[in-house]
């Protein structure tokens, strides 16, 4: 068993993440203190240097103890509009140092007390390197994340060691919404909106963990968003589409495995089928595995994902390389794509691993990475202007148009 402790104060070293391979990181703990907290999740790590709050907030990141590799946290403090959803969903948060003095005139509150609000536990003090290094040599791995000095660290290996995997584990059922609800909130002056439009393209988004930003390019985009549950009716979708009640679906990033969420596969493979009419289907990161794997691809687990603002994608229809946002740990193995339905349209230029695929037999394409970056690069927005190009294709002339 191999102890970090880099703090020589016993106060400030009384919080601890064990993992499953037996190492144990001390640090200072902060956020949800004294509540004796031990919580178990994958252990994983993100190296953006921006936009910890919309990170913390990700859907994407149920059942995970999230590592910022960046040395600094909570500089900028928080505030309620930079959220991707209405909570923090992180299991436990890691970092090396906590700013104690955010500065930022849109800040509302610091990262401490709003982790505290969120009854979420944090470490500080860690050497994230060490950590980082541990987790690309072996992968990510399970981890438990606690501030109760009552337990062994034996005993917290030994729970880290049985903690449920991550494959084979669908956490969407975790998040999203239940019922059909629509969503209006767009990007305001970080993007030149679109006048409303009564003639506006009604987008269908499936919530299996959407990211608020998402949502917010299709509003300010022109687009009228509702939301509907991962549960959703296919045929109910294909009838709305048919009457013209809508206009194109979107299926949004979530968490977990994508193999185990197998009624959005088979929904989907309902709107894809040989007899149904060809709607426009986007999806993003989960969205995109799930569409790929009822395309007939398969899926595997990466050894630590890709998980930051800086990732390098080559558009393989243009030959441009673009800088991506990602957070994912699951890919599509491109050679499982069937040649007759699918094309491969993005290349991951770190490991050589899909970014995106288009079907070639309907209106559907799908990127890994996240177009809706933010804070991050803006270098992929344009996928939800071919999106909405494939929307206004399929729609029929208006009469008297």
């Amino acid at each position: 068993m191999t102890t970090n402790a880099p703090s020589a104060s016993p106060a400030a070293g009384s919080g601890r993440l064990a993992l499953a391979d037996g190492t144990v990181f001390r640090g200072r703990p902060f956020g949800a203190t004294g509540q004796k907290i031990v919580r178990a999740a994958e252990v994983v790590f993100n190296t953006a240097m921006t936009g910890y709050q919309e990170a913390l907030t990700d859907p994407s990141y149920t059942g995970q103890i999230l590592v910022f590799t960046a040395p600094l946290i909570g500089n900028t403090g928080v505030n309620a509009e930079d959220v991707e959803s209405a909570s923090v969903q992180v299991s436990g948060m890691v970092c090396r140092e906590l700013a104690r003095r955010p500065s930022n005139y849109r800040a509302s509150e610091d990262l401490e007390t709003y982790l505290r609000k969120q009854g979420v536990l944090g470490l500080e003090r860690i050497d994230t390197r060490a950590l980082t290094r541990v987790l690309r040599a072996h992968g990510v791995m399970a981890g438990v994340i606690t501030d109760d000095e009552s337990i062994s660290d034996a005993d917290l290996v030994d729970r880290a060691k049985n903690a449920p995997a991550m494959a084979g584990a669908n956490l969407v059922t975790e998040v999203g919404c239940s019922v059909e609800e629509s969503w209006d909130d767009g990007l305001g002056e970080w993007f030149p909106e679109q006048a409303e439009d009564a003639d506006a393209p009604v987008i269908l988004a499936v919530d299996c963990g959407a990211k608020h930003n998402t949502l917010r390019h299709l509003v300010s985009r022109g687009c009228v968003v509702k939301k509907i549950p991962y549960t959703f009716d296919p045929d109910d979708v294909l009838r709305r589409f048919e009457a013209g009640e809508i206009h194109g679906l979107f299926v949004s990033n979530g968490p977990g495995d994508p193999a185990a969420v197998k009624q959005v596969i088979d929904s989907l493979k309902r709107l894809m089928a040989d007899d149904a009419p060809k709607i426009p289907i986007l999806g993003i990161c989960l969205g995109h595995q799930l569409l790929a794997l009822a395309s007939g691809a398969k899926a595997f687990k990466l050894p630590f994902g890709h998980r930051g603002a800086n990732q390098p994608v080559r558009n393989d229809v243009t030959g441009r390389v673009e800088i991506t946002s990602q957070n994912h740990g699951f890919a599509i193995d491109p050679a499982s794509l069937d040649p007759k339905t699918s094309v491969a349209t993005h290349t991951h230029l770190n490991d050589g691993t899909l970014a995106g695929f288009a079907r070639r037999d309907r209106p559907v394409l799908a990127v890994q990475y996240h177009p809706e970056a933010s804070p991050g690069p803006h270098d992929a927005g344009y996928v939800f202007d071919r999106f909405l190009d494939l929307v206004r294709a399929a729609r029929p002339l208006r009469a008297g148009s």
